[in-house]
Order: structure tokens, then sequence, then C-alpha cells
């Protein structure tokens, strides 16, 4: 059974799919996905999931998919971190589910969010941070254009302070095309999940706020809270050598998982199977 709900944060309505179980009171898994992203598009994560026993509660973050906000289209780390916890604290009014036992679950982007919202909540059981976006700061300084890149993002702003609208750009192209998410493999997996909310747009200024984002900051206040983080070996988006070396410095209980491949292979095929299959032990583990 599926129910389309929507929850306030901070005055915003925000929108999303509850997967029930066939049992009562079995724990809840709260989702949202990643940089520009939507639920829908984690369907089959959250079927999976309830499937094996798991409540599963997926949002779109503010200004994205079916959830209101505006700017739309704007990637906002604080405001995607507060809808995480007001997420939880939604679950925790509904009946028919354990309200005791809630997981966290992000990927990309939203993986980074899963640390820091884990960090921040005692109320989380466990978190499950998948290819996780770790930290702005490191990912910006791999650019070869770092100096143009910046005063392209001051430049935005002060146009936009001045009352200009925003600057949007493409999130996939293929090929070499412009994009915030360049390449044929971001391209052809956002194309292949057919989402009819999705929208292949985001605003240029978002980067700025990427840019200020440090969700490594917080991993070491995650213990007690069991942590499972799952990698590709060969992942240049949220770069693999960022997520091992946060890695190392979260307390236990923690589990570190390498799935074949890049970014986009934790979605699909083998990488996909391989990565829920982990992530279900894990479940079974820490929620029962």
């Amino acid at each position: 059974m599926t129910d389309l709900i929507t929850f306030s944060s901070e005055g915003t309505a925000l929108r999303g799919r509850l997967y029930w179980t066939a049992a009562p009171d079995r724990p809840v898994v709260v989702m949202a996905h990643g940089f520009s992203a939507v639920a829908d598009q984690l369907e089959r994560h959250a079927k999976t999931f309830a499937a094996a026993g798991f409540n599963t509660f997926v949002y779109d973050h503010a200004g994205f998919g079916l959830s209101d906000g505006f700017p739309r289209q704007d990637v906002d780390p604080p405001r995607q971190l507060r809808g995480y916890r007001d997420a939880v604290s939604f679950v925790r009014t509904l009946p028919g589910l354990d309200a005791a036992k809630i997981a966290l679950w992000g990927s990309s982007f939203s993986g980074g969010h899963a640390l820091c919202a884990g960090a921040l909540d005692p109320r989380v059981t466990c978190v499950v941070s998948q290819a996780p976006f770790i930290s702005g700061s490191g990912l910006l300084a791999l650019r070869e254009d770092l100096a143009e890149f910046e005063a392209g993002l001051f430049a935005e702003r002060e146009a936009r302070s001045a009352g200009a609208p925003a600057t949007m750009i493409p999130v996939t192209a293929p090929g070499d095309g412009l994009a915030a998410l360049p390449g044929d493999d971001a391209h052809d997996y956002f194309a292949s999940t057919n989402s009819p909310t999705w929208k292949n747009e985001v605003t240029f200024s978002s980067f700025e706020a990427v840019r200020a984002y440090e969700p490594a900051w917080w991993i070491e206040r995650l213990s007690p809270r069991p942590l499972l983080m799952i990698v590709a070996a060969d992942d240049t988006v949220t770069p693999t050598a960022h997520a091992e070396a946060a890695f190392q410095r979260a307390g236990e209980p923690k589990k570190l998982v390498h799935v074949p491949g890049g970014h986009f292979d934790v979605y699909v095929g083998a990488g996909f199977d391989q990565a829920v299959g982990e992530m279900l032990a894990f479940f079974k583990a820490h929620l029962g």
C-alpha cells in the first residue's frame, strides 16, 4: 500500500509517498534523493525496502518535484537538511509504524544530508549513506577552472541581489555539453528513470551553496548510531577517496562497502542489487 503524504517543513509543504509494509508497527526508512533528483526516481528502492518489512517514506526536497517551495530548482543544503529532520518529526506522529526505529537513507548529495542529520538527531536509529557528497571545498578544488568558476558564482550572486532572475543550467547533457553533472553516464541515468516530475535544470547559484557544504565535518558525531557507507569504486562525481577518508573518521559501529563501477552504477544493474542487499542486511541487524 502507498499513500501520498504532505508534511510541513518551516511553513513549506513537502510531499512524498509512504510505502507501507504488510505488517503493523514496523520500522521506517526516511529517504530523499540527491542533487536535483526527485522522490519517484527512488521508487524501486522504496518498494524493495517495504517488501522486506520496512515502511519507507520518500519525499521531494523543497523547490523540487511535488513539493512546494521557491525558488524552484535551487539546491539549498541547510534547507534540505532541515527537511530531513522535519520528515523524522512527521513520521513519528504516524500510527501503524515503530517511531522508535527510524533509519535515515541518503544517496549522492543527500548521502551527505544523511550523515549530517544522523549526527544531529538522536531520534535516528541508524544511517545509510550511498556514494555520498562529502566536501564542497574538496570537490571544487578538483576544478582546473576554479578561479573563473568562483568569479561566475559571485557575479551571479550580485546580479540576483540586484533583482535579476536566476540563471538556469541543465543538470545533464550528453557528451561535453554544459551541465551541472556533465557526461554520458549522468545523462543516460536520468533519462532512464522516465520521471514525470524531474526537470533537467538547476540554478547556477546552487553551486555557491554546494561550495560551502561540508558533511564530513559531522561524521565523527554519528557514533553510536550505526553507519553503512556504500561507495562506487571509481566514483568521480562524489570522489571515492573523499568518502573513504571521511569513513575512517567515523566511530563504531560502521561498515564500508565498495560497489564496482562509477557513481551511477549504484542505481542500476548488479550495482543496485549489491547495494540494496547490503542495506537490507543492515536494516535487519539494526532495526530488527
